[in-house]
């Protein structure tokens, strides 16, 4: 068995296992054997031409992702090959961003930052979690994951995902629970559905004052609607992800009055380092001995 394997996951690769062979390839110097491939798990920030290289790969039978979002990988996986995502290894360090990041921004810990590095005793009153209707856009692992977090802070939780279920909102019903929500946390997957999923209709309908957290990707967002209602004072946003990203010197989102920003760092935590290298040593584990792989992406995800 012939593994590509990020760098950040060459510790899973099992030592003890025969006829196993592996090369590290971080998108730049590109090992020898690509036709000889039969995992890739590709590194944290996707590799140029993907198409490309996975058409060289011709024995290639899985795609391991390090993370949850597989979309410069799913068009192009060849026939007879799976692709699995790393579901649930950013959980926790997901989870515990979007809490961060909603206090942040309600306490205005950014501001108090500045004052602090001005020199400035500046009191004055802020805004608080406490007594806030959460609403969770794309309820799944990371949701759930949220919502315990979320369970001493005293707010009431929303849930929203694609298909309605018991206790989780269609995204149909999100117009009206728009309208009724303090904080918003988008957590859908980046896929041709979700593009601009979050236009200028859906934040016009958001109530005043509220707060948009993006911890999703950032082209789920229309960017020029949502600078609009920053602008205007309407809204507040935390966002770990852009579009574009990363965002380039002297782009309007870094001096955009009510964001707080930071550069896609939710899942970059030791935890989801310790948990990718278990999820990827296990997959490889069973893919050697033929058992059925965990996080296979088939259909809609």
């Amino acid at each position: 068995m012939k593994i590509w394997i990020a760098p950040q996951a060459v510790a899973a690769v099992p030592s003890d296992l025969p006829d196993v062979e592996y090369d590290v390839y971080d998108g730049t110097a590109e090992p020898s054997g690509v036709e000889d491939v039969d995992v890739w798990v590709p590194p944290l920030i996707p590799v140029p031409d993907i198409p490309g290289l996975v058409g060289r790969m011709k024995r290639l039978r899985l795609i391991q992702t390090v993370t949850a979002g597989v979309e410069p990988y799913r068009p192009h996986v060849p026939e007879g090959a799976v692709l699995c995502n790393a579901r649930g290894v950013h959980d926790a360090g997901t989870a515990e961003w979007a809490v961060g990041a909603m206090i942040a921004a309600l306490r205005d810990f950014p501001a108090f930052a500045a004052d602090q590095a001005a020199g400035r005793w500046a009191y004055r009153h802020t805004g608080v979690l406490a007594d806030s209707r959460v609403l969770i856009v794309g309820y799944g692992s990371i949701g759930e994951a949220l919502e315990r977090r979320l369970a001493g802070f005293e707010v009431e939780v929303v849930r929203v995902a694609r298909t309605p279920r018991p206790g989780v909102h269609g995204e149909a019903e999100l117009p009206e629970l728009l309208s009724h929500a303090d904080v918003v946390v988008l957590l859908v997957p980046a896929t041709a559905a979700t593009a601009g999923f979050v236009d200028a209709a859906f934040l016009a309908r958001m109530k005043d004052g509220a707060l948009l957290v993006n911890a999703a990707r950032g082209t789920v967002v229309d960017t020029g609607a949502l600078l609009a209602e920053l602008t205007k004072g309407r809204l507040r946003a935390a966002l770990d992800v852009t579009d574009p990203e990363p965002l380039p010197p002297g782009h309007p989102l870094w001096s955009a009055p009510g964001l707080f920003l930071t550069p896609h760092v939710a899942g970059s935590t030791p935890a989801s380092g310790r948990r990718m290298i278990e999820l990827v040593g296990a997959q490889l584990r069973r893919f050697h001995a033929g058992q059925p792989l965990r996080n296979v992406i088939s259909g809609v995800y």
